[in-house]
């Protein structure tokens, strides 16, 4: 990669605040897999970290109710004592469908109180709470209420994953326009390298560095695990 692509920000892990939001330029783009990355790299700093997935859709019916995939990578990811799972997903929606829609066919209606407790609760027991967002930054979660309320409300800094494929440039800068125009802090960015035969990817990569308003903090490999992904953040090198 060049040596903008990698440019280190040893730093940016260290100066965290006490929560973090995970946006994604898309769904299906690796949000999940950034945010447990970050939490593997912060609590290699000595901090205990949680994750928590305030809105969950596609969930699978268990013996202890309805659970989300994402959510558990996410526990897994924790640091001890890992918390009931219902703190992670306040709000888990069996349907694999945008969550307004989800919500709908169960009879539910998403609002951001109950996930506003949960969320105090978390940050009362750990140091940083790292929230990952549902779908895109615009994504409807009931009449009036979009996913990037969460973020807003809750006066949290973002951290945009862009899924590394042909149109991320353009998904990329949208998104970043939309959270500096309602009013959030960008921190910085980590490409996602969900097609691992993208043309041009270093091209790409030095692109978004040139366009997005907020530092690189490292691009993932295509099939390389959070843990491993994150020991490298920790010693101060981006992941490539």
């Amino acid at each position: 990669m060049s040596e903008q692509g990698n440019a280190a920000h040893p730093n940016a892990l260290r100066r965290s605040s006490a929560a973090l939001f995970i946006a994604g330029t898309d769904t299906g783009i690796g949000k999940t897999h950034a945010a447990c990355t970050l939490i593997h790299a912060l609590r290699a700093t000595g901090r205990s970290v949680c994750g928590m997935k305030p809105v969950a859709s596609g969930c699978i019916d268990t013996a202890h109710g309805l659970r989300n995939e994402d959510a558990f990578a996410l526990l897994a990811a924790s640091s001890a004592p890992v918390p009931a799972y219902a703190s992670i997903n306040p709000m888990a929606l069996r349907e694999p469908l945008s969550p307004h829609l989800a919500a709908v066919r169960e009879g539910v209606t998403i609002a951001l109180p109950p996930l506003r407790a949960a969320f105090d609760m978390l940050r009362q027991h750990y140091d940083t709470v790292v929230v990952e967002g549902v779908g895109g930054w615009c994504v409807p979660l009931a009449p009036g209420l979009l996913a990037s309320a969460i973020a807003i409300e809750w006066a949290l800094p973002v951290v945009l994953v862009v899924g590394l494929r042909l149109g991320c440039l353009n998904h990329a800068v949208l998104t970043a326009q939309a959270i500096e125009a309602d009013g959030c802090r960008l921190v910085g960015w980590m490409g996602n390298q969900i097609d691992p035969h993208m043309a041009a990817i270093e091209e790409n990569i030095d692109t978004l560095c040139q366009l997005l308003p907020a530092p690189c903090l490292g691009i993932l490999l295509h099939g390389v695990a959070p843990e491993q992904a994150s020991y490298a953040l920790h010693q101060g090198a981006m992941v490539f």
